[in-house]
């Protein structure tokens, strides 16, 4: 009987399934309640929120905190971004004590603040920076680095084919490409066709993963089969939603959508999101930043306004947990389509 073939995606000596499945690092909503919700519904791999090297060189607390990774999220990538070769290089020397599976660059972030300072997709206007950069990071540590970037800075300077072999030459163990400019931000389309020119690239032999408007099953099975890239990382899509890795990789195996998610398991899931948040950030904290998620965990049922508001202007949590214990009450007969 002919032996069958298991396909291994690894970043560096780290095995993962076929077509894995990546928790995009989103600043205020992958931290580590979120990341263990999202590990339980399939994700194949999570980062952290992107955290700052001057902030982890200056030991701000905010960006200090954001270091915690736990056993149960393994494999986890911590992302950096900075443009200072010595704050970067120090920057290495702390994540190195969180012991992470893997440390990943930020060269795609397009927000102002950071692009201003050259970090992020500011990098990308000069590819000769970002690749030195990346060179030196890698000589510094066993830890297997990868990077997170853009197609370019605009329109007229995709040279993604390029950079990417590149960062390959110097020593990173995958990439990931989402399919916008800087220049987009967040707005038309994700072009996933130069992400696939990548990954046909005869030169490049490292996992080549892509970003951007994966919103559904259907849209990566499209990433894997029409665009043949490694995997996928996912994020906005994920937001109050972490089932998502569990409906696409159920869609993978059976063609089928998984049935939709009960009323009685999204109040269970955001119940404990509220307590993982409140223990690992305090009460205060853990109320406001657990609100973004709440929409999405109760998107579709109809009326549901009041108890929306009650959720994300309770400043206790003892009323968020009542406002699920209403709409557990209230909608017990919603079937959601």
């Amino acid at each position: 009987m002919p032996q069958i073939k298991i396909i291994v995606i690894k970043i560096g000596n780290i095995e993962l399934p076929d077509f894995p499945l990546l928790l995009a690092p989103m600043e205020d909503v992958s931290d580590p309640p979120f990341r263990a919700l999202c590990k339980e519904q399939g994700a194949d791999v999570v980062y952290t929120e992107f955290i700052s090297s001057e902030g982890l060189i200056r030991d701000a607390a905010k960006s200090t905190m954001k270091l915690d990774i736990y056993e149960k999220e393994r494999p986890v990538g911590i992302q950096i971004f900075g443009a200072n070769l010595d704050s970067m290089l120090k920057t290495i020397d702390i994540v190195e004590k969180s012991n992470p599976d893997i440390i990943d660059i930020n060269f795609g972030c397009p927000v102002k603040k950071v692009v201003s300072k050259g970090a992020g997709a500011g990098i990308l206007k000069d590819v000769c920076l970002m690749e030195s950069l990346t060179a030196e990071m890698v000589k510094r540590t066993n830890i297997p680095i990868t990077v997170k970037t853009r197609l370019g800075w605009d329109h007229d300077s995709i040279r993604i084919v390029e950079v990417a072999e590149r960062l390959q030459d110097v020593g990173i163990k995958a990439i990931s490409i989402h399919g916008r400019t800087r220049a987009q931000m967040y707005k038309g389309n994700a072009d996933w066709k130069p992400i696939a020119q990548v990954k046909n690239n005869p030169r490049m032999h490292i996992p080549v993963f892509g970003n951007g408007d994966v919103d559904s099953p259907e849209r990566a099975m499209e990433m894997r089969d029409d665009y043949g890239l490694d995997g996928c990382m996912i994020g906005r899509a994920t937001i109050g939603n972490p089932w998502f890795f569990k409906q696409v990789k159920h869609f993978f195996n059976t063609g089928e959508h998984l049935p939709p998610i009960s009323l009685q398991e999204r109040v269970e899931a955001a119940r404990r999101h509220l307590q993982m948040s409140i223990d690992w950030k305090g009460e205060k904290l853990g109320v406001f930043e657990t609100r973004r998620h709440y929409t999405n965990y109760f998107k579709g049922i109809p009326n549901f306004k009041e108890y929306r508001m009650k959720m994300v202007t309770s400043d206790e949590s003892k009323d968020v947990f009542a406002a699920f214990d209403e709409v557990l009450d209230v909608f017990s007969d919603y079937q959601f389509a």
